[in-house]
């Protein structure tokens, strides 16, 4: 039977997805559903369950993929062996990040990976919707917030660190609050997605009590960027992470960071941004390669919390 068969089953077995798998190969679905229809005939066995909600695996289908798994993972490493990937990384990697995070951040970050790896291709996604790496064929995913029990494979990267600020022409017009209290007399830009208007949390500089605040201001939006350009404009105050800020509107004076001494998030809990990945795309050396660039071009603590260098 055709090693392709087993390599269209074992990843149906993983996403239980035809069509996850098709796009994971970049072939027909009709093509998946061939191939494993003759391997099913060859091996004289149904291998999967198939209705209109789901791809499940049959008892000989769980049995048969335990059996084969192992056997091209060991394959795959052959054949980056025999191709010298343990010099150059080549292939494709799939990654996925937030729309904002990859527009800033990552676009810009591939363009050391191909220094370093120029046989590599990258199929960056940017979707602000929460996905499953493995239903959509991802080996990589930049995941903002709190990591949930997924049965992957997570590495924090940093935590997030928050920035109050505003623009002078703002500033001068209406004065600097002092603090998290004051907020509430302020025009405060502030973000409103599918669970509502975000509340902004601050902890006390020596006591670390919570403080939430109800902010209220001109404009409301589910993009940040539209906000941080309104606060830019001199609309009035935004309260974001770190790494959706341009440096250079700090060092050029274009926003100034307020309340510096207090801890902020827009959560109870800070939340933190992680690499996550499907244990069995780790185990690619590519993958494993593209994971250990960002970690390092990203840094601990992240260059993107340096807004005034």
């Amino acid at each position: 039977m055709h090693l392709k068969a087993h390599r269209f089953f074992a990843m149906v077995a993983v996403t239980g997805s035809f069509s996850a798998t098709a796009r994971h190969f970049q072939v027909p679905a009709s093509s998946v559903s061939r191939f494993i229809a003759a391997l099913e005939r060859e091996v004289g066995q149904q291998l999967l369950y198939r209705n209109t909600r789901a791809v499940k695996l049959t008892d000989a289908g769980e049995r048969y993929y335990l059996q084969i798994r192992e056997v091209l993972e060991l394959l795959d490493a052959a054949d980056e062996e025999v191709t010298g990937t343990g010099s150059a990384v080549r292939g494709l990697v799939r990654i996925n990040a937030p729309v904002a995070l990859g527009h800033l951040h990552i676009v810009k970050l591939l363009n050391g990976l191909y220094e370093r790896y120029p046989q590599l291709t990258v199929e960056l996604s940017v979707t602000d919707l929460y996905i499953d790496p493995v239903q959509e064929g991802m080996d990589i995913v930049f995941r903002v917030g709190h990591l949930g029990d997924s049965g992957l494979i997570g590495r924090k990267l940093c935590d997030q660190q928050f920035v109050v600020c505003a623009s002078p022409a703002y500033l001068e017009k209406y004065g600097e609050p002092q603090t998290p209290e004051d907020l509430k007399d302020h025009c405060c830009l502030v973000y409103k997605g599918n669970i509502g208007a975000q509340r902004w949390y601050f902890r006390h500089p020596e006591s670390h009590e919570l403080q939430i605040i109800d902010v209220t201001g001109p404009l409301r939006s589910n993009n940040a960027q539209v906000l941080v350009e309104a606060a830019l404009a001199g609309r009035g105050i935004v309260f974001f992470p770190t790494w959706l800020f341009s440096k250079d509107s700090f060092m050029e004076k274009k926003l100034v960071r307020l309340l510096t001494c207090w801890g902020g998030s827009v959560e109870e809990v800070p939340s933190q941004i992680h690499l996550i990945s499907p244990e069995n795309r780790l185990r690619s050396q590519k993958t494993r390669a593209v994971w250990e660039y960002f970690l390092e071009a990203i840094g601990s603590p992240p260059y993107w919390d340096d807004l005034e260098g």
